[in-house]
Parts: structure tokens; C-alpha cells; sequence
């Protein structure tokens, strides 16, 4: 078990504040990885192939709108900002990676030599750097929004290939929005969201399926206080190229991006009335 200490260069997170109730998180966006841990990663790895590929191009009309912008500038394989701090599973049962991977989707080494994968005190660190900041940026902003508006809505953008038998069989549905189970925003906001998922032209829609949410929407989430929590994990397949060089397809993305707008514009209007 690798221990380096782990620095990097490079702050935690860009942040863009709004005039809206409305924070978009990007937590697995990132592509930095610090060149002494590069250099412990495979060749795969170093091209950080699980990333959420251009959400912020995506979601490029979020500014517009009025939505504060929260983006992850690390690799998910450095840590990954969408796992709970102890590292327990968000999906019990289920195949799943860690607060700092040590394989890929494909189920690959992320590390070269087995004696590079990070120990606990090497964890720590990078939990400590990157982690903690995003979730302090985070925690803030919700806050100061919910202070202003009086209610406070968060999205959590992730996207996805659409096709990875390590996690699920076939193909994913295009659109999956996760609330935790309903338990992290009002269920009539829920329903609305789906309603504008399943009628996408070309797309396909569903709730609650394979990705109920991760460790923030499950932990920001609390309609009981004003806040509500959805994510968003879209297939990649919807606007980009799954596979190297991971390019973004402004035509294929220019289908499904209306219908994303649409789907904020109904969680502003939903909080915008309480």
C-alpha cells in the first residue's frame, strides 16, 4: 500500500454564484490528476475515462438562468466528491467504486503496481485536500441560497457511459433521476421531472432506477427544511462520444439539451412558488 503524501496544485472546485434558488453541482467533471499519482496510475487511467465528460458545455445556458455552478476540477480516481467520507457503499449488494478507485468501470487497475493503491493515511489526505472544500463550497451555498430565497435547490449533473455490464444489463435509460428513494426532494417535484423525462422525443426517462442518488443528493436533500435534491445521470451517448477522445457532439447534444433546460426551468418554477 502506497505512502506518499499526497499534495496538488490546484484548488478543489470552480465556482460560479447566481441570483437564483438553484445550485448545479458537477462533482465527477474533473480531469486533474497531480503527476506523482499519474505517474502510479495504467495507461488507461491516465486518460480518466470514467470522467463526466463537458457538463459545463453542456449545461452552458445554467449562467442565464440564474443557477450558482459548482464544478469538481479532480479526477473522480483521485477522490471521488459523490461518496460519503467513510467510504461505505452507497448501493448495497451492488458492484460499486470507492472513495479513492482503485479500478474502473470496466473493472481494470486504476493503479500499475498493487503497492501504489493509496492506504488509509494517503486516503486521508486527499479526502482532507480536495473532498472537504468541494463539500464546505457546497454546504455554504445551500445555505446562503435557503438564507436569500428561503428555499434552496440542488442538481447534481453526472453523465455516464451507456452501456457498462459491471453496473447494470443493457442499455440505460437516457434521462435517470434519482431522489433518493423520494426522500430527498418533494415528490410532486419528482413526478414533474419524470413527467418531462418520459416525453423527450427520442429519449428515455425513469426515477429511482439503478441510480437513486448519490452521497449528495441523499445528504443535501431535506424538503422538511426547504431543500430539495435531484440528480441527473444522463447517458453519454445523448451528446458525446463514449470512447476516445471522449469528443462532445454539438449536434447530438443540441437534442437533448432543451429538454434538460426544461427539466431546471421546473425545479426553479416549483421552488420559486413555496
Amino acid at each position: 500500500m502506497a505512502t506518499t503524501p499526497f499534495t496538488t496544485t490546484e484548488p478543489a472546485f470552480r465556482f460560479r454564484q447566481g441570483t437564483r434558488p438553484l445550485l448545479i453541482s458537477m462533482p465527477h467533471a474533473g480531469t486533474f490528476v497531480p503527476p506523482a499519482l499519474a505517474a502510479r496510475f495504467t495507461e488507461e487511467a491516465r486518460h480518466v475515462p470514467d470522467t463526466d465528460w463537458h457538463l459545463e458545455q453542456l449545461y452552458d445556458f445554467a449562467d442565464a438562468m440564474g443557477a450558482s455552478v459548482l464544478v469538481a476540477t479532480h479526477s473522480r480516481y483521485v477522490v471521488d466528491l459523490n461518496r460519503p467520507p467513510d467510504g461505505a457503499s452507497l448501493y448495497p449488494g451492488q458492484s460499486v467504486t470507492g472513495l479513492c478507485p482503485v479500478d474502473t468501470f470496466d473493472d481494470t487497475p486504476v493503479y500499475a503496481d498493487a503497492a501504489d493503491v493509496p492506504d488509509d493515511e494517503e486516503i486521508g489526505r486527499r479526502r482532507d485536500a480536495v473532498w472537504q472544500p468541494y463539500h464546505a463550497k457546497l454546504a455554504e451555498e445551500l445555505a446562503r441560497i435557503r438564507a436569500q430565497h428561503g428555499v434552496a435547490a440542488l442538481w447534481d449533473a453526472h453523465s455516464i457511459r451507456s452501456v457498462l455490464p459491471r453496473f447494470f444489463e443493457g442499455k440505460l435509460p437516457d434521462l435517470n433521476l434519482g431522489t433518493g428513494k423520494g426522500t430527498s426532494c418533494d415528490p410532486a417535484l419528482a413526478q414533474t421531472l419524470l413527467g418531462i423525462a418520459e416525453s423527450a422525443t427520442g429519449y428515455t426517462g425513469v426515477l429511482n432506477g439503478r441510480f437513486t442518488g448519490g452521497y449528495i443528493t441523499r445528504n443535501y436533500g431535506n424538503p422538511a427544511q426547504n431543500v430539495h435534491a435531484v440528480q441527473l445521470e444522463m447517458t453519454q451517448s445523448s451528446y458525446m462520444q463514449e470512447k476516445l477522445p471522449f469528443d462532445y457532439l454539438p449536434d447530438v447534444a443540441a437534442g437533448v439539451k432543451p429538454y434538460v433546460r426544461d427539466m431546471l426551468e421546473a425545479v426553479l418554477n416549483f421552488v420559486e412558488r413555496r
